[in-house]
């Protein structure tokens, strides 16, 4: 059976033989380029908040808001989409919803009121989630012994998806306005939608519920699989930290002794790409039964980031460093979650995303709500500070659950 031919009707993986071939490297490329594509769409507007909130004459907060609402979206789209993924054939339902993202990416573009541009957000974070879709699906293909690799290579292109796209916001915007950068995403969409049309295996799930009963079947899941229960909170946790250094820095950058223009704050998005490769290394240690090691040393090592990015406030080079070491800890933590859940039970893995993915968002929209106002009224010093507490509280849950021993 091959997994490249766009007419193959594959089933639940449960009825899959643990010997059926590797999945080949160019549909792990689409699928990998799809996922980083479509969850680039709720971080395009991190780095232009500076220049949203003066064109619509905007308070710090308010466009703080912005990134929320995306999040937000996001965390909805987790809880009522994502399930469809046991539910509905999977290539359809990834082109679909990625086309939606283009028309609420085109709308973005055009907003002209502070309510469009939120509710607008919120459309574009929730069809977002068509990337851990994908994640899920491409779980699905693999077989047992490359799971942790190839959603470990899936998860690195989301990865670099979201921290590459302030990169291209920042000198898109530079050149041709915020705007153009929503319009020009929307392009994208519909040209990505076209190649998973072409290159995606048709996929047929046969879970045996309606849709109803396959979201009231989460609960369940979730109180009966204590792994899932765990990895959620560090999942939350650990998005809450990320959530709170990228927010409110495009204002800490934007302001003396920086002062840089867009383009510039973009590149920042750069420093993070070398925590993307946390993502295929944590996959690897996954699949060798190093998860606990995984889990303690990325917790340790986020905590440690944060002095680097607190000193950072009047050094540039302090701060990169501080991004690269907090990155690389918050993507090895989340595969490193991943990849446990995904061991629980084939044929809901995406309720599983779903549970696991609705509390991770649900903990950005706290680390970015909370940051930006911990900015506004106690500036960059609070948000380091901020950092560190959610750091040590998910260091505590570690020691509280686990032993010493790896």
């Amino acid at each position: 059976m091959t997994h490249t031919e766009n007419n193959t009707v594959i089933g639940d993986n449960s009825e899959r033989s643990e010997d059926s071939s590797r999945l080949s490297r160019p549909l792990v490329f689409l699928i990998a380029t799809a996922s980083g594509l479509t969850v680039a769409s709720i971080y395009y507007a991190q780095p232009l908040l500076e220049a949203i909130h003066r064109t619509l004459n905007l308070s710090v907060t308010h466009a703080g808001l912005i990134v929320t609402a995306s999040q937000l979206g996001y965390a909805l789209g987790l809880v009522l989409l994502v399930p469809l993924g046991d539910l509905c054939e999977r290539r359809n339902l990834v082109v679909l919803m990625t086309i939606g993202i283009a028309m609420s990416l085109a709308g973005i573009g055009f907003a002209s009121s502070v309510v469009m541009l939120l509710a607008l957000s919120v459309l574009a974070g929730a069809l977002s989630v068509v990337a851990q879709v994908l994640v899920a699906f491409s779980a699905d293909l693999a077989s047992s012994a490359e799971r942790g690799r190839v959603v470990g290579t899936v998860m690195s292109g989301l990865l670099l998806g979201i921290l590459l796209a302030r990169t291209v916001a920042g000198i898109l915007a530079q050149i041709g306005g915020w705007r153009s950068v929503f319009w020009s995403a929307s392009v994208l969409m519909i040209v990505m939608a076209g190649a998973m049309y072409r290159g995606l295996p048709v996929y047929a799930p046969n879970v045996g519920l309606g849709y109803w009963a396959l979201l009231k079947s989460i609960p369940p899941l979730f109180r009966e699989e204590r792994v899932l229960r765990l990895r959620t909170v560090y999942g939350a946790i650990g998005f809450a930290i990320f959530s709170t250094l990228w927010t409110p820095l495009s204002f800490l950058l934007s302001k003396p002794p920086f002062s840089y223009p867009t383009a510039i704050i973009g590149l920042f998005g750069m420093a993070g790409v070398a925590g993307a490769s946390a993502a295929s290394v944590a996959g690897w240690l996954a699949d060798r039964g190093r998860a606990n090691f995984t889990t303690v040393i990325s917790i340790v090592l986020i905590i440690v980031s944060w002095l680097p990015i607190w000193l950072g406030r009047h050094s540039t080079w302090l701060l990169v460093f501080g991004i690269v070491l907090l990155d690389f800890g918050a993507q090895a933590l989340h595969i490193t979650n991943q990849s446990q859940i995904y061991r629980l039970r084939p044929e809901a893995r995406s309720r599983l995303t779903a549970s696991y993915m609705a509390c991770f968002f649900a903990g950005g929209v706290v680390g970015s709500s909370l940051s930006s106002w911990i900015y506004a009224t106690r500036g960059w010093t609070g948000v380091c500070a901020l950092g560190v507490i959610f750091g040590m509280t998910a260091l505590g849950v570690w020691t509280t659950v686990h032993d010493w021993t790896f």
